[in-house]
């Protein structure tokens, strides 16, 4: 586990979330000599003293030891903010979870993805729409991301894994504990075409107040929200306002006036979501086959060291070519070339003109950034 494991621990102490989390680290530089820090030293970082009491209790009561060994042994995977292949999506909200444990796979391919959430107690119109639309989804290459709560939650993975498709389970509770129960066949084959995620420890129940911010995760790893149906107080309401709130897509199905399990999707729409009339609505407004088809030329065309000397002179700046040129010392002829090829693969982009600024690349999605 080396130093993950004192993330997991303070991760153990409620309270600690990613506010505190980043404090610690930038007065002690790692979580290891925060764990082990005195109270003063705490109480210096910022902690108030109940805090600095609560670190000091789950210290003396957690067994590190144990907890890596159940971590292992469960085959549930640590992740935090300063892993590579913590999801880029994810971590460009405000105050991302500083841990994720994570039960599966997590692939590059999952950045291209989408959430489907909605009403427990979903109708046959509900249904329909959810299956259409994760086959949809799974037939292009997007992951289905979810809550496995009943309805429309467990509708939209089925879906997905029936189709051949990816599809990742966001848990309110820790990834070693199915809720609900009758869930557990689901899980295990979402384990083998995506993966089980949270940002709780394990053994962590399925609490009430765990769920909204288990929504957060939901609309963090995705590139949309699709809301299918659901009450003037369904928890998916929750979701469609954090993914507006992180900047992302919140699409809402329309329904019947008079039906109960669409009234909260009909006043999304009204207050400004978009209304998806058929799946491939989702597709046509976050232009995935734009996105799947830099990934592909990427695989197919490697880098090479002008790409590597361009990228490393552009860094976070925006440059004209013969500003490229005199950075990099290249010809003008090899930079634009090489740029062409580049924004094609999409590690760049033509702001207008010869302006050029990259798109950074974090787990095989690129983005503005």
């Amino acid at each position: 586990m080396d130093t993950r494991i004192y993330w997991v621990a303070f991760n153990h102490v409620k309270g600690i979330g990613a506010v505190r989390m980043r404090a610690l680290l930038d007065y002690f530089g790692d979580l290891e000599r925060a764990w082990k820090a005195s109270p003063d030293a705490l109480r210096a970082a910022g902690l108030a003293p109940r805090l600095v009491e609560a670190v000091l209790h789950t210290r003396k009561t957690l067994n590190l030891e144990k907890v890596a060994e159940t971590l292992i042994q469960e085959e549930i995977r640590v992740i935090t903010w300063e892993d590579e292949d913590y999801p880029f999506l994810l971590k460009n909200i405000d105050q991302p979870p500083p841990v994720l444990y994570v039960r599966g796979t997590l692939l590059t391919a999952d950045q291209v993805a989408v959430a489907v959430v909605g009403t427990r107690q979903v109708s046959a119109y509900g249904r329909k729409v959810t299956e259409q639309l994760a086959v949809t989804l799974a037939h292009h290459g997007v992951t289905v991301v979810s809550g496995l709560a009943r309805g429309v939650d467990a509708l939209a993975h089925e879906a997905t894994l029936n189709a051949g498709g990816r599809t990742l389970a966001v848990l309110g509770n820790g990834v070693d504990v199915v809720y609900p129960a009758e869930h557990r066949r689901l899980a295990d084959r979402i384990l083998q075409q995506g993966a089980l995620i949270s940002d709780y420890p394990p053994g962590t129940p399925p609490e009430a107040n765990n769920f909204p911010p288990r929504n957060r995760i939901i609309s963090g790893l995705s590139m949309a929200t699709v809301v299918v149906e659901a009450g003037e107080k369904s928890g998916a309401l929750i979701t469609a306002t954090f993914a507006a709130e992180q900047g992302r897509e919140v699409f809402a199905v329309p329904g019947n006036i008079h039906s109960p399990a669409s009234k909260g999707t009909n006043r999304l729409i009204a207050n400004g979501a978009r209304p998806l009339l058929q799946a491939e609505d989702v597709l046509e407004v976050l232009d995935i086959a734009q996105v799947q088809h830099q990934q592909v030329v990427r695989a197919l065309l490697p880098g090479n060291e002008i790409e590597a000397t361009l990228l490393r002179v552009m860094g976070d700046q925006v440059l004209s070519v013969d500003e490229i040129c005199f950075l990099s010392g290249l010809g003008a002829e090899k930079v634009v070339a090489n740029l062409a090829m580049m924004e094609l693969k999409g590690l760049v982009r033509n702001l207008g003109g010869t302006n050029f600024t990259v798109l950074r690349e974090d787990g095989g999605f690129y983005v503005g950034g």
